[in-house]
């Protein structure tokens, strides 16, 4: 399997059979895996009949038994990825507020520009994001510049949900010891990938807030960020990571 988009989801009937209609009409093949926490709104049931029709090759479900939360859902894709053997692991979101075009630019990336790593940021090129208020814009941008002040990372947007990883670097990050949950899980990541020593690039994309469903972001997800940032530098002084 050569390229695999994690799109976890809950309650997203709105938007998942376009969503996944978008990835797999890209030029290149994308196959799409969807880890649903058992949304109430029949979102797995529209899964389960795209993957008996004209998607059922490239479309795969997994389904769990409630909201475990983000960082959860992709550690358990990730896992289901490396099991499959897919050389490029995308994370997505599953409501349009990522192109999926972008996808392509990602993968471009990784498969030549050499990146362990690919993020779509939406603050490489100034301040990319459409349709969200500017109090959350203003939130968002400098609770990035924060992480990256306190981490000494040079990631411009750190908080990016949008990415590419290849394979050998999930293998190489110790996916059992990444901790946090929530949106501080995607700072994580690409805090551990750094330390990893991996190349790692900035994709400039648009954000675009999302249209159909309700947003699943809060306040306390940018505080677990805000105040993770420093349990996680303050552990890495007695962390030794493995290197690629």
């Amino acid at each position: 399997m050569e390229r695999l988009v994690i799109i976890p989801t809950y309650n997203e009937k709105e938007n998942i059979e376009a969503i996944i209609t978008a990835v797999m009409e890209l030029p290149l093949d994308f196959n799409v895996l969807i880890i649903d926490d058992g949304s109430p709104d029949g979102t797995a049931a529209i899964v389960k009949k795209l993957m008996n029709g004209a998607f059922k090759d490239r479309l795969f479900l997994v389904e769990r038994s409630g909201k475990l939360g983000l960082g959860t859902a992709y550690l358990c894709g990730f896992a289901w990825a490396i099991e499959h053997k897919a050389n490029y692991i995308f994370e997505m979101d599953a409501d349009f507020s990522h192109n999926p075009k972008d996808l392509l630019k990602l993968y471009d990336a990784c498969a030549n520009e050499g990146a362990d790593l690919a993020i779509g940021s939406r603050y490489i090129t100034g301040v990319n994001v459409v349709n969200w208020p500017m109090g959350r814009v203003l939130m968002s941008y400098f609770a990035s510049k924060y992480v990256r002040t306190v981490l000494g990372v040079k990631i411009k947007d750190t908080t990016a949900g949008f990415v590419c990883y290849k394979r050998h670097l999930l293998e190489t990050m110790e996916l059992d010891k990444i901790r946090f949950k929530g949106y501080a899980f995607q700072i994580e990541m690409k805090y551990t990938a750094h330390k990893c020593g991996a190349k790692i690039i900035e994709v400039p994309i648009v954000f675009v807030n999302r249209v159909l469903g309700t947003s699943k972001m809060s306040g306390g997800i940018f505080s677990e960020a805000l105040f993770g940032v420093i349990k996680l530098k303050m552990n890495s002084w007695f962390r030794k990571y493995p290197k690629l």
